[in-house]
């Protein structure tokens, strides 16, 4: 997977800013991309934490086996784990020449967050922590142009789901976040029909969220132990308007997409 996982630049932000608060003192990370790796790292430290940073995939099981362990052996314990790797597509479904895409959608983004929490969790049921999974709108409906990422954040949204059900009375929360479009590194990465990146970013990001805006209200939702957290308001009015008028919501997703934000 080493084309086509890459460090985003959402962690990127969720990191300098839990640095720079205070939230995070002590900090593991990891991703295959050795520059991404230590930008991050430094400019964690110039701030005050405390960092390791490991190479990595996470669509590997024994990779995400050793961060966990290597993270609890440097700093002694684990008390948050946030899964934000991820990659995405942009492709009708009818367009698609490379079905190879779903099956990477499905490892970095289902699979990779299953194996970390997997090695995480006997250290999160010792300090009764919090696991954040970074899903997507498109983990909670439909959106057109998207069909192997929306299945994908579907399957991460419904394991967290379940999972959250297994722990209760453990003291480990699960926050869910779903995000609406973000300008990040995300996007310009993307997968196109052909199993390609496309090269530039598809949306209108001057009309997007930043990276440090999503960050900043997944870091205010980490600590309250939200449940959910949908960062738009057109997410949360969709979330409820899917149950009454499910081809209102359906027709919203398909002009975002023609918009491109």
């Amino acid at each position: 997977m080493s084309d086509f996982f890459r460090l985003q630049k959402r962690i990127d932000e969720l990191s300098a800013i839990g640095a720079r608060d205070g939230a995070v003192t002590r900090l593991g990370l990891t991703a295959e991309e050795q520059a991404a790796r230590d930008l991050v790292a430094s400019w964690c430290a110039a701030r005050g934490a405390q960092v390791l940073a490991l190479p990595g995939d996470v669509s590997r099981q024994a990779e995400c086996t050793l961060l966990a362990s290597r993270t609890a052996q440097r700093f002694g314990r684990i008390d948050a784990l946030v899964n934000n790797a991820g990659i995405t597509m942009w492709s009708r479904f009818d367009a698609v020449s490379d079905f190879s895409v779903f099956e990477r959608l499905l490892a970095v983004n289902y699979l990779g967050a299953v194996y970390l929490t997997a090695a995480a969790l006997p250290h999160l049921r010792e300090s009764r922590g919090l696991i954040v999974a970074v899903a997507s709108l498109a983990g909670l409906t439909g959106v057109p142009e998207r069909t192997g990422y929306a299945a994908s954040k579907h399957a991460l949204v419904g394991f967290f789901e379940s999972l959250r059900i297994e722990l209760r009375g453990s003291g480990v929360d699960i926050t869910i976040v779903a995000p609406d479009f973000v300008r990040s590194e995300l996007h310009r990465r993307a997968i196109g029909p052909d199993g390609r990146s496309l090269g530039q970013s598809p949306m209108q990001e001057p009309h997007i969220m930043t990276a440090q805006q999503c960050a900043q209200l997944i870091v205010a939702a980490m600590r309250r132990r939200r449940r959910l957290l949908i960062t738009s308001t057109r997410g949360r009015l969709g979330r409820c308007a899917r149950l009454i008028a499910p081809g209102l919501v359906d027709a919203a997703a398909a002009r975002a997409i023609r918009k491109r934000r």
